[in-house]
C-alpha cells in the first residue's frame, strides 16, 4: 500500500456485503477507516458516493468511490496487486470459474437464504429453505472441484469465492441458532463443514466477522419490529 493511499469503507456492521469487503481488506493487509452508516438516516457522503443504489458498501480510495461488494473485492485485488495474497487466479479460465461461483453464491445461496426467513408466507419460507440447502449441496461439489484437494475454494490460499461465502458465515451460523437446523452438515456436506471451521480460524475472519450472538440479537429485534409494523398495519 502506497504511502498516499487513503481507504475509507462506508458500511454497516451487520451487512454480509460489508463484511465481504472487510475480509478482502484484511486478507490483503490493508489499513482502512471504517465509517459506520445509519441506514435509516443515510449520510450525504453515502448518497453522494453511491447515487444509483444509495447502499453500502462503498469503498473510497483516495476519495474515489467503488460500489458493489464483489466489484470492490476485485478492485482491491487489482489496485493492490503485489500486496498480500492474490484473491483471483492469474489464469483467465480459473479466474472466470471463480467469478462464476462468486455470482452463484449471491444469486442462489443469498437469495434463497433471505427468502427462508423473509418470505411473506410459510410456503415461501419453506421453499426458500429448500433452495438454500440445494445451493449448499452444489457448493459442496464446487469446493471439491475448485480446491483440488487443498483447503479452500482458491486452492492452498483464500480466494474470491472463499471471501464471498465467508462473508455469510456469521449470518448462516445465526440462522442455525434461530432455526435449530444445521446448514453445513458434517455428514451431508463434510467438505464445507470443514471449510467453515478452517475459514473461521483465520485472523482476517476473526477480525471481520461479527459475533454470532450479536447477529442473533440484531435479527430478533428486526423480526420483532417487522411483526409489530405488520400488526399495526392490519389494524388500520
Amino acid at each position: 500500500m502506497a504511502a498516499g493511499d487513503d481507504l475509507k469503507l462506508l458500511g454497516a456492521w451487520p451487512s454480509p456485503f460489508v463484511i465481504r469487503v472487510k475480509l478482502a481488506l484484511n486478507l490483503k493487509g490493508l489499513s482502512f477507516e471504517n465509517v459506520e452508516q445509519d441506514l435509516s438516516n443515510k449520510s450525504e457522503l453515502l448518497i453522494r458516493s453511491n447515487p444509483v443504489h444509495k447502499k453500502v458498501p462503498v469503498l473510497l480510495h483516495n476519495g474515489k468511490p467503488i460500489c458493489e461488494s464483489v466489484v470492490i473485492v476485485q478492485y482491491i485485488d487489482e489496485a493492490f496487486a503485489g500486496t498480500g495474497p492474490s484473491l483471483l487466479p492469474s489464469d483467465p479460465y480459473e479466474r472466470a470459474i471463480a467469478r462464476f461461483w462468486a455470482a452463484y453464491i449471491d444469486d442462489k445461496l443469498v437469495t434463497s437464504w433471505l427468502q427462508s426467513f423473509r418470505g411473506k408466507t410459510e410456503e415461501e419460507k419453506s421453499e426458500g429453505k429448500k433452495q438454500m440447502f440445494a445451493a449448499v449441496e452444489i457448493l459442496e461439489g464446487a469446493l471439491r472441484e475448485c480446491s483440488q484437494g487443498e483447503g479452500y475454494f482458491g486452492g492452498e490460499s483464500v480466494g474470491l469465492v472463499d471471501v464471498s461465502l465467508g462473508s455469510m458465515l456469521s449470518w448462516l451460523k445465526a440462522t442455525e441458532v434461530m432455526s435449530g437446523t444445521k446448514i453445513f452438515d458434517p455428514v451431508k456436506t463434510p467438505l464445507l463443514a470443514a471449510w467453515v471451521d478452517r475459514f473461521s480460524e483465520l485472523d482476517s475472519a476473526k477480525t471481520a466477522l461479527p459475533d454470532v450472538e450479536r447477529v442473533v440479537e440484531f435479527a430478533q429485534k428486526r423480526a420483532a419490529a417487522a411483526a409489530a409494523a405488520a400488526a399495526a398495519a392490519s389494524e388500520n
